[in-house]
């Protein structure tokens, strides 16, 4: 899951991008309401966390534009501002959740969980295709009998190809959902983390469910 940190205290930020990125998350970040623009113009998010105090543009702005524009990530807005009229403004314009400044990490995290369950309210949970059973919610996966110990970013490709299951990802696609915008590594990681996954598909049966299309990518057909 690929999520952008609006906010513009940077030792908060720091710490916010630790302790997402241990969990599997991968972040960028952007300290003004301009630079977060830029960001949301450039790539696609599953998550937004947002302060409303922000320099250059405020967070309430960015908001507005976001929905305006139809980008269907899910916003947890940041802010020290308690009163009830400032969540109401927030949450009616595009907001889906709401915390208040101070706040408990481990709430975050079980608000974003929350918040990437939600587009799965009218669907199945559990991706399943050929005898892979992927559950985002538990971050658990089974091949058959067996379940898979995957590193984050090899269950998060798997999950994003389940997820755009019959579409070819190219390289640079798949990396943009991968790492933040400050990851120094290389796309052609990407093609380290195939290979790793493929492996452990492959001792339990499933090595060829991840396709690789000459030229143009990979898809799980």
């Amino acid at each position: 899951m690929r999520v952008l940190i609006v906010e513009d205290s940077l030792p908060l930020a720091q710490a916010l991008m630790r302790g997402l990125g241990a969990e599997g998350y991968a972040c960028d970040h952007a300290p003004d309401g301009e630079c977060a623009l830029a960001y949301l113009g450039s790539f696609d998010y599953d998550l937004v966390v947002l302060d409303l105090m922000l320099p250059q543009i405020d967070g309430l702005t960015v908001l507005r534009n976001l929905r305006t524009r139809n980008d269907a990530a899910r916003v947890l807005v940041l802010s020290a501002r308690d009163q009830v009229a400032d969540r109401v403004t927030a949450l009616d314009a595009g907001a889906d959740d709401y915390l208040v400044k101070p706040f408990a990490f481990d709430e975050l995290l079980a608000r974003l969980r929350a918040l990437r369950r939600r587009p799965l309210d009218q669907a199945e949970p559990t991706l399943r295709h050929n005898g892979i059973e992927l559950d985002p919610r538990t971050r658990g996966v089974r091949c058959g009998n067996a379940q898979l110990e995957l590193t984050p970013k090899e269950f998060a490709l798997l999950e994003l190809l389940l997820r755009e299951r019959g579409r070819v990802l190219s390289r640079t696609q798949i990396f943009e959902r991968l790492y933040d915008g400050a990851s120094e590594t290389s796309d052609k990681a990407v093609e380290v983390i195939v290979s790793t996954l493929r492996a452990k598909l492959a001792q339990c049966g499933a090595g060829g469910l991840i396709e690789t299309r000459r030229g143009f990518g990979y898809v799980v057909a």
